[in-house]
């Protein structure tokens, strides 16, 4: 592994290791579901939404890097439900969102390949410009510091929207 994707990895394989603790107890019935405390529905994104929005950037890491999407390639379905501005929903009837066995299954094996990628990466591909425009451009200039927010900070800040929702579904800390 180069020295760029060094400092990467770590950062990602966390984060893909404390999601999977966050789903310790969660139930696919509640997956989709709005906590309702004391029987007010709180509108906060649950964790199908979370893992959803969130499986859809592994596979810009594989285009910013040049490769194959291979398995991080999202259902074209999913842009509608889950892309950034979207707004998370209710799922009583399990009928808006993908079952959880789904999203959570396609969510680590999207990760899993994004991170491989990024370990078998040339500090060449990661200092490369990043090809996105705007405020994305200017917040990451590489193709690396792109792939460290989008394997990192985006992750753990979404992740932290579960262990809220955890405690108002009264499931206490994951960790």
């Amino acid at each position: 592994m180069n020295s760029i994707a060094n400092a990467i990895v770590p950062a990602g394989n966390l984060a893909l290791r404390y999601a999977e603790m966050l789903l310790k107890d969660v139930k696919a019935a509640d997956f989709a579901r709005f906590p309702a405390p004391g029987g007010k529905a709180i509108g906060t994104n649950h964790p199908a939404f979370v893992w959803g929005h969130l499986s859809m950037y592994p596979q810009r890491v594989m285009d910013m890097l040049g490769l194959p999407r291979g398995v991080t390639a999202t259902p074209e379905t999913w842009e509608g439900l889950f892309k950034a501005g979207v707004e998370c929903r209710d799922d009583a009837g399990g009928t808006i969102y993908p079952p959880m066995e789904k999203l959570v299954s396609f969510h680590k094996a999207a990760y899993e390949a994004a991170i491989a990628a990024v370990s078998a990466a040339s500090d060449a591909q990661l200092t490369a410009p990043n090809p996105n425009e705007g405020r994305m451009k200017e917040l990451f200039p590489t193709v690396g510091a792109m792939v460290n927010f989008v394997l990192g900070a985006h992750p753990m800040s979404h992740y932290g929207q579960v262990s809220a929702w955890r405690r108002c579904m009264g499931l206490g800390s994951a960790m």
